[in-house]
């Protein structure tokens, strides 16, 4: 069987009604592109019959890999990177906030040479959009805030859930995540920082979808625990 060039991996929990169309989204483009791929959606114990949506549409290239009850995205973006074979691994989020096509602002940089590359709804650039509300903004530049004060350099949105890796980066950084929950990005970029790998932000197009799984005040204080805990996990590690 031919090595896929890119593994898509797609955390879902309870996403049947926006999966679907962002999942057909991925297909078509991956398609047009004409090189082997695979997309791995990761159900993360859902109810609502996600996983039956996806293994509907018979695709030889999607796969749905299981996870026996809700675990936390941490786990299931885990699980699939960790079950990918793709020379290139993304993970992108259910919702299709950020368009697939976006693929083509990361993988110059991962080409180049870098080991991860992050999409990002900060930084500035004329050519791309980014759309949300501005509550969530504020909320954002206070997290990368406090993100910053403890340790993570250089990087200006930890958050956005599109991020590229190669498969060794992937390897490495996965393989040592132990973050459940949502702020496993920060674990992650920790830990990419503390080995030494290459990191690139580039900006990407992003619109706010209804429906969000990430509330502030309801997820805010947990992820905050979460990444003081990560942090001084790496840090032991190193």
């Amino acid at each position: 069987m031919t090595a896929p060039r890119w593994s898509v991996v797609i955390p879902a929990f309870n996403e049947a009604r926006r999966l679907p169309p962002y999942l057909d989204e991925v297909v078509a483009h991956l398609d047009g592109r004409g090189e082997p791929y695979e997309v791995i959606v990761v159900d993360d114990g859902s109810t609502d019959g996600t996983p039956d949506l996806v293994a509907a549409r018979r695709h030889p290239a999607v796969r749905v890999l299981r996870l026996e009850q809700n675990s936390g995205k941490g786990v299931a973006v885990r699980a699939g990177m960790l079950a990918a074979r793709g020379a290139y691994r993304l993970f992108a989020d259910a919702d299709g906030a950020t368009p697939i096509a976006e693929l083509k602002r990361l993988e110059p940089a991962l080409t180049a040479g870098a080991d991860v590359v992050i999409g990002s709804r900060v930084l500035a650039d004329p050519a791309v959009s980014v759309a949300t509300r501005p509550h969530r903004v504020r909320a954002g530049r206070v997290f990368n805030w406090l993100v910053a004060q403890l340790g993570l350099r250089g990087v200006a949105d930890s958050q956005c859930g599109f991020k590229a890796f190669t498969a060794a980066a992937a390897d490495r950084l996965f393989g040592g995540l132990r973050t459940r929950g949502f702020g496993f990005d920060v674990e992650l970029l920790l830990a990419a920082q503390a080995a030494g790998v290459r990191v690139v932000e580039v900006p990407v197009n992003w619109a706010d979808q209804p429906g969000s799984k990430v509330g502030v005040l309801r997820h805010g204080p947990g992820m905050l625990w979460q990444i003081v805990r990560a942090s001084l996990r790496v840090e032991r590690a190193g």
